[in-house]
């Protein structure tokens, strides 16, 4: 979900891997490239459109990632890699409260911490708590971190103020430890 970058996409699918990459800036709504990469004209969201609204936003589609699974008949998806600037929180807290998190094998996200994130307000205390709630939510459902990377290219900022020695920008690694 999201990022540029689609290295990692490219080189699961050259693996044999089945990947659906969804970037809603593409012309067509839908691209197979090669056997195993598809790209979708899709935003993942924390909520699914308005059907008044979206049907005058032909070019506009975005849904919840739930949603996406039931319409493509998916049951289960083994890494979800995504850097959704900032709408991480409400994508994540989604996916735990529609149990969709754990139709998931690994979870690769992108978090960014320099200011709380869409639709996420509060003080400094109660935002820090909210997005420490929904990492717990995540140990709860038996997700164990195995990586983490400090993006030291990124400003050195949490919630908009300078921190030394941190950045505004991490990447998590989880793994379903009830993954079958």
């Amino acid at each position: 979900l999201g990022n540029d970058d689609n290295q990692f996409e490219i080189s699961m699918a050259n693996s044999g891997c089945e990947v659906h990459r969804f970037d809603p800036s593409i012309k067509s709504a839908h691209i197979q490239e090669g056997r195993h990469l598809w790209y979708h004209r899709l935003s993942i969201d924390w909520r699914d459109p308005n059907p008044a609204i979206a049907a005058h936003k032909l070019h506009s589609n975005t849904k919840k990632l739930g949603t996406i699974l039931n319409e493509f008949g998916h049951q289960k998806i083994d890494v979800l890699k995504a850097d959704v600037e900032s709408a991480e929180w409400k994508i994540l807290e989604n996916l735990i409260l529609e149990d969709v998190v754990e139709q998931i094998g690994q979870l690769v996200f992108e978090v960014h911490i320099h200011w709380p994130g869409f639709e996420v307000s509060g003080n400094d205390s109660t935002v820090v708590r909210y997005w420490y709630s929904l990492l717990r939510e995540l140990e709860l459902k038996d997700f164990r971190l195995f990586h983490t990377y400090k993006d030291l290219s990124k400003p050195q900022m949490f919630l908009k103020k300078e921190a030394f020695n941190a950045s505004s920008c991490y990447t998590l690694s989880w793994v379903n430890t009830r993954w079958r």
